[in-house]
């Protein structure tokens, strides 16, 4: 917490205005529009809701095709079986370890041709990396295909100035627990069509008709944060700033601790690219390191109460999602055989990194 959400929730308290919604949701929506740079904001119970959102407000029905980034979190892929939608899943590529463009393409040209265009787009900013949105754009122009940008991990993350969450027609962000700031569970919907985030918002609070008895046209959804936790969300957008800089630091320690042991690499920004550095994550090479894998490293720290964890393993590897079509290669699968995300909290003291650097010192003798 950085010291001023108490406050906000204090008038949420002092007004009685707990929930539904309220000022400080009006507040909290208003400091994302004028921090992303998106003309509208809706708040929402998390980003999975705002995901699901967005793709109804697309029209993806039962049955539609909807392109996804394999390398994520399951929360990008599953709001489009919630709506009995076909998931595509695409590979990354090595610069941003975020979609290809190149299988994207491919993907595209395969299922446009066999009359299955998809409804939608879904790249991710992955650890807070920003993907190669120019490119995915342009791609996703020339066939007519509308992005749901996920940028639930890269709030604060930039490419030549623009901020992510921006670029697609719709955006994505998460305040839950473990991002770079959180409501505890929270998360909000971008967009630049004020119709869009309209409807977004009636859906969300249950799809009321405006009438003097409760009286619903449409299905709805109980997606809408309260006035709360956007009170806590509005304390957050305060210290933002300030926890991009924390994530970029711990990068900073580990690049110097790390960056010279043969076999270890890390994830540099392509020019233009501001990265949150939402988490720090490293590849090992044990052809290099002298047999060290990405699993002694995680068991070494484990060992010491210190948590680390594989990169995400790709959705087309997941059970659930293994007969789903997927275009690429291997890419996002060697990312998760070789990768690990290393202690990143904001929160970390001297005292915590020693801890590590000790751990990981040791192991290569550096």
């Amino acid at each position: 917490m950085g010291g001023t959400e108490q406050e906000f929730v204090k008038q949420a308290f002092d007004s009685n205005w707990v929930a539904p919604l309220g000022p400080n949701v009006d507040g909290f929506e208003g400091d994302l529009q004028q921090y992303t740079g998106s003309a509208h904001a809706a708040a929402l119970s998390s980003g999975t809701a705002a995901i699901h959102l967005a793709l109804i407000m697309l029209r993806v029905k039962p049955g539609d095709y909807v392109i996804c980034q394999s390398l994520t979190f399951s929360a990008t892929a599953n709001p489009i079986a919630y709506l009995g939608a076909i998931p595509v899943f695409v590979d990354s590529e090595p610069d941003t370890w975020n979609i290809c463009p190149e299988a994207l393409e491919q993907a595209l040209k395969k299922l446009t041709a066999n009359g299955q265009k998809p409804k939608a787009i879904l790249p991710v900013h992955l650890y807070g990396m920003p993907a190669k949105m120019d490119q995915i754009m342009a791609i996703a122009h020339k066939y007519d295909i509308p992005i749901v940008e996920d940028a639930a991990e890269a709030l604060g993350s930039e490419i030549n100035g623009r901020r992510c969450g921006s670029f697609g027609k719709l955006g994505i962000l998460s305040f839950n627990g473990n991002k770079i700031i959180t409501t505890s569970g929270g998360g909000a919907l971008l967009s630049n069509d004020e119709a869009l985030i309209q409807k977004a918002r009636f859906l969300a609070t249950q799809a009321r008709d405006p009438a003097p008895q409760y009286q619903h046209s449409h299905i709805g959804y109980n997606y809408r944060m309260s006035n709360v936790l956007a009170g806590i969300g509005r304390g957050q957008m305060q210290v933002l700033s300030e926890r991009v800089r924390q994530r970029r630091a711990n990068y900073d320690f580990y690049t110097k601790l790390l960056g010279e042991v043969p076999g270890i690499s890390f994830l540099p920004e392509p020019e233009g690219y501001l990265s949150n550095r939402w988490l720090t994550t490293i590849l090992v090479d044990p052809n290099k390191t002298g047999g060290i894998t990405r699993e002694h490293i995680r068991l070494a720290l484990e060992a010491q109460k210190i948590e680390s964890r594989p990169l995400w393993k790709p959705m087309h590897l997941q059970p659930v999602f293994q007969h789903h079509p997927y275009y690429g290669g291997k890419v996002a699968e060697n990312l998760f055989d070789n990768g690990l995300c290393l202690p990143s909290g904001s929160n970390m003291t001297d005292e915590d990194r020693q801890r590590v650097a000790e751990v990981l010192l040791k192991m290569f003798e550096v």
